[in-house]
């Protein structure tokens, strides 16, 4: 039987490219994560009081803006925390929750992206039937975006739970499962068989479905040409993006681990380390803020409507400063 020095603590090894600039890069970040924060609120607080917007495909775009709070969360208050410390350490069950939080919303990202394309087929294809159909399902698929990412990770998750540790350095600036298994002293073939298994499960039906509904969508727009279609082609506009914004991330991300990269300069690593994390939530939001006029202009009211409150309130305290002073 062999006897293992079981490793509980890891080192985020990346952290010491940031040793001297540390003000620097904790002012970014959280800078970052203030703006991740303030856009999707402001888009899910104008698609859940504004009644016009109740609708399927902005409720499938509030469901994308909580999920980029998710994500950014489960990194960024982390990663402002290591900045400021000096030994850059994780406990392993701080990073197994990371794991679980950062793979969940990776899944949960392309799921929700792959939903808004059946979404948007459903529109240019069947425009007459789009209400009919999508208000029966759309609840079901936002529960289903959610569950199905939550509950499908943790299979995963428990073989690498089941794992002894031995090494105790993450070459990165969070945990990711496939760093935490290379570090296991037990033998990890079912694990990788299982994430080889994992990555195709969680990739391969959101991949079908997007390029099945755009095939559909484009096939429609050449044989039927007409106002309406072209109208509903230009709100496949923004998802097209999120979908190519969030495929460079996982491009990034995937590149990391099957090529050498170590002879690019730390903030090159660093930036294709984070891309995927940090840019879908602060992006998302401005591609649909921006490319869809009904939120465009309720955001717009919303933001005129709180700027007269403000106005109107330091009138009303300068008024009643004046009025105090009077004898």
């Amino acid at each position: 039987m062999k006897n293992f020095s079981e490793v509980t603590n890891f080192h985020l090894s990346d952290y010491y490219g940031m040793e001297d600039l540390k003000p620097l890069y904790f002012c970014v970040f959280l800078m970052i994560y203030i703006i991740i924060a303030a856009e999707n609120i402001a888009l899910i607080g104008v698609i859940y009081r504004e009644k016009s917007l109740h609708e399927p495909m902005y409720l499938l775009v509030c469901n994308l803006a909580v999920n980029g709070l998710y994500g950014s969360t489960a990194l960024l208050p982390a990663l402002l925390t290591n900045i400021l410390s000096h030994s850059h350490e994780i406990s392993l069950s701080f990073c197994q929750t990371q794991i679980y939080a950062i793979h969940t919303y990776a899944i949960t990202e392309f799921t929700i992206l792959a939903v808004m394309s059946y979404d948007r087929y459903v529109a240019v294809c069947y425009p007459l039937h789009y209400h009919a159909i999508m208000s029966q399902r759309v609840v079901k698929l936002i529960v289903f975006t959610w569950l199905y990412p939550l509950l499908a990770f943790i299979v995963v998750l428990i073989f690498t739970l089941q794992l002894q540790f031995c090494e105790r350095t993450i070459e990165k600036v969070y945990c990711v499962n496939y760093l935490l298994v290379k570090l296991a002293c037990t033998d990890t073939s079912v694990v990788n068989i299982v994430g080889l298994l994992s990555v195709a499960l969680y990739t391969f039906p959101q991949l079908i479905m997007i390029f099945y509904s755009y095939a559909h969508i484009l096939r429609i727009c050449v044989l039927s040409f007409s106002r309406s279609k072209l109208k509903a082609l230009r709100t496949c506009t923004p998802h097209l993006l999120a979908i190519i914004n969030y495929s460079i991330g996982c491009f990034f991300e995937i590149a990391q681990g099957r090529f050498d990269i170590s002879y690019l300069p730390y903030q090159t690593k660093l930036f294709l380390s984070l891309y995927f994390l940090i840019f879908p939530p602060i992006l998302n939001p401005a591609i649909y803020s921006l490319s869809i006029q009904l939120i465009r202009v309720q955001l717009f009211r919303l933001f005129c409507r709180k700027s007269r409150q403000v106005t109107n309130s330091r009138a009303k305290k300068t008024a009643v400063v004046a009025h105090s002073k009077v004898p």
